[in-house]
């Protein structure tokens, strides 16, 4: 939604690099409202698992990461597709897509690998990934 472009190296030496984080939550902020917050490490993590699986130098397109409380809530009133504890809010969850690469093929990857939770959206082509229960939908 935003057009912005990111390339970081966020864990090295066997830490996680705090300007680098800073910047992974600015590009995970709420685009509705600019709201900031703090990105989970495991989910980042994710991304990082399934850019390995996928191919090295992968791009990942952002359609929602973190949702702020009353993005949330204006989003569920336009759709029953939107949790009203969504892990969004919490810097848990991001709705992705790679160019390129198949959402239905990503959506089975990010399955296989157990992290947490994979939703799968065709008619808007993006997955769900999350970092609670082992499910999907």
């Amino acid at each position: 939604h935003t057009d912005e472009r990111l390339e970081v190296c966020y864990y090295t030496q066997g830490r996680y690099q705090p300007s680098s984080l800073r910047k992974i939550n600015y590009i995970f902020r709420d685009h509705y409202s600019g709201e900031i917050k703090p990105i989970h490490k495991d989910l980042i993590d994710f991304f990082y698992s399934i850019s390995k699986t996928i191919g090295h130098g992968v791009q990942f397109h952002i359609i929602s990461g973190y949702r702020s409380p009353e993005t949330n809530a204006m989003l569920r009133r336009k759709t029953r597709a939107v949790a009203k504890n969504s892990l969004h809010m919490r810097g848990k969850a991001a709705d992705i897509r790679v160019p390129g690469y198949d959402t239905r093929r990503l959506r089975h990857v990010c399955m296989k690998m157990q992290v947490g939770g994979v939703g799968y959206y065709p008619g808007s082509d993006f997955v769900h990934v999350d970092t609670g229960k082992v499910r999907c939908w």
